[in-house]
């Protein structure tokens, strides 16, 4: 009766660490640790440009959300998860679409954070390829911290940039609409 009590309990908790939602034959993992913090996945979609994948993209938060302004408002700890599933995805081309997501998210105001801007897209400077993995942490201490394949690339500090950059997903002409409802678990 205890061998099985412990098996049942081995298997639970087996089940919750690597719980992982697939998206376009990639699979997020259900949780997101961010120093001190564990995130849940809010939602997963995926970017797609004339009818194909470009990357699964998920957004990882403390509780649920589901409005956008309040996901690009929020001082508080959140990821956003992309892997690469295309390779046709270039440095070159990341970072025109990245400049693009934020000339849409901030109504052509990037003025005030050209600087942070610049830094951010040098970020993906470097080849990127199929199976790529960037994770864009927030946290208010930390501010924007960008990793590419588990390696720290950066950071920016700012609220006011976490909300001009999340807004690249979120904002009202997002990169992605399909993708921004699936990340808002809709």
């Amino acid at each position: 009766m205890k061998t099985r009590f412990l098996m049942i309990l081995v298997l639970v908790i087996a089940s919750t660490t690597f719980a992982q939602t697939e998206v376009a034959g990639i699979e997020l993992p259900d949780t997101f640790q961010v120093g001190e913090t564990e995130l849940s996945l809010n939602g997963a979609g995926v970017r797609e440009k004339f009818w194909m994948d470009m990357y699964a993209g998920g957004l990882y938060t403390s509780q649920k959300m589901s409005d956008a302004q309040k996901v690009m408002d929020a001082d508080a700890p959140m990821v956003i998860k992309l892997h690469i599933v295309s390779g046709l995805i270039s440095s070159d081309k990341m970072s025109s679409a990245v400049e693009e997501g934020f000339e849409n998210s901030t109504n052509g105001n990037t003025k005030p954070y050209r600087a942070k801007i610049d830094k951010f897209i040098s970020f993906f400077s470097d080849e990127i390829t199929k199976n790529d993995v960037f994770d864009i942490t927030y946290t208010p201490l930390d501010g924007v911290v960008v990793f590419k394949n588990g390696e720290e690339l950066g950071s920016i500090k700012g609220a006011d940039f976490k909300k001009a950059l999340f807004g690249i997903w979120f904002c009202n002409k997002p990169a992605d609409k399909d993708l921004m409802k699936g990340m808002l678990g809709q």
